[in-house]
């Protein structure tokens, strides 16, 4: 069977307790030194036996430096954990603080709603329509900056559209201008077309002596009147009062 499990408890016996001191001591001492060497560690051992006598271990034999590197990473912890506390002590404070603060608006939101008003004092609820009363001002009067703003940005608008619809009128107006002056001089044109224009054609006649004569239709002057006296000598003088 294996060793079973010893007991940890002081050795009661002096004898035996010296002895086990002795050995666990020179073992101890023995680790220390694997530990350094092995691991590349400083390590620092100091035993005080229940006599008061000292047994030590250092690397190197720096033992006070090894001593002064303890004591400021020591100093260094104990200030961190007392930052640590006092910045926790901080902030339950300051949650403590918005907590409170969290529940007054609630119950102010709640108020200005209209509710949880049956344990407020006479003067409280006046306080509160004061309150009311206040924002209702600057409610309306923000309602009624934006109704003037809006109206303001309408009202120019309609002068920009007004403006747009008479350049627009202007320019139907020039338009139709155009295009009657365009009938009227095409309708001129159609009324000096050559082919309308009559002129007077020429009228022939047969003479006495066989040959055509030609007259105008129109009024013209009157040929030779000595060539008009021969003619009448030809004929006689019955035809002659005849053709006039």
């Amino acid at each position: 069977m294996g060793r079973g499990r010893v007991q940890l408890k002081r050795i009661e016996n002096k004898i035996n307790r010296q002895v086990t001191f002795s050995k666990r001591r020179s073992g101890l001492l023995k680790k220390a030194h694997e530990i350094s060497v092995l691991c590349d560690a400083e390590v620092a051992l100091l035993v005080f036996s229940n006599k008061g006598k000292l047994s030590e271990y250092s690397t190197d034999s720096c033992m006070e430096r090894i001593l002064e590197r303890y004591e400021r990473y020591s100093y260094t912890e104990r200030q961190l954990a007392a930052e640590e506390i006092e910045q926790n002590g901080n902030w339950t404070l300051e949650h403590a603080k918005l907590k409170v603060r969290m529940e007054v608006l609630q119950k102010n939101q709640r108020h200005f709603m209209g509710e949880d008003l049956e344990n407020l004092s006479l003067r409280e609820l006046q306080n509160l329509e004061q309150q009311l009363d206040s924002a209702l001002k600057h409610i309306r009067s923000r309602k009624n900056q934006l109704m003037f703003e809006s109206i303001s940005e309408l009202q120019k608008k309609d002068k920009a559209l007004q403006e747009q619809n008479n350049i627009l009128a202007k320019k139907v107006k020039e338009k139709e201008k155009t295009l009657v002056q365009q009938a009227q001089w095409e309708q001129q044109n159609n009324c000096q077309d050559p082919s309308s224009m009559l002129l007077p054609q020429p009228i022939q006649s047969l003479n006495i002596s066989g040959t055509y004569e030609t007259r105008s239709s129109g009024r013209e002057e009157e040929g030779d009147p000595a060539q008009h006296h021969a003619t009448n000598a030809l004929l006689p003088p019955w035809l002659i009062r005849h053709l006039e």
